[in-house]
């Protein structure tokens, strides 16, 4: 059962479910994009990722050899990245966009 106070954020049904069980599992990271679900997570304290930190994790955590590959294929793909969003993403992990 979706809480009421994510509920009365009016997100989409995706969203309030990953909110739910990320709060409902202590120690839970909600992986998510969409800017009205960030903000209610950011609002209610919920734990949150987005695509390009799960990117940055895994290449903390050598689990791939490059991020900028892996972000350039996402914005191959459609997603919306700006460059200075790439640039100062990559400069966490010692890579650069341009």
């Amino acid at each position: 059962m979706i809480a009421d106070d994510i509920l009365a954020w009016d997100l989409g049904p995706g969203e309030s479910s990953v909110l739910t069980l990320a709060r409902s599992r202590p120690g839970s990271i909600a992986l998510m994009d969409d800017l009205a679900g960030r903000r209610c997570a950011q609002t209610l304290r919920i734990p949150l990722l987005g695509t390009v930190g799960l990117v940055l994790l895994a290449k903390r955590n050598d689990a791939i050899p490059s991020a900028r590959a892996v972000l350039a294929v996402l914005k191959e793909q459609g997603m919306y990245l700006s460059d200075s969003v790439l640039d100062s993403a990559l400069s966490l992990v010692g890579e650069s966009w341009s």
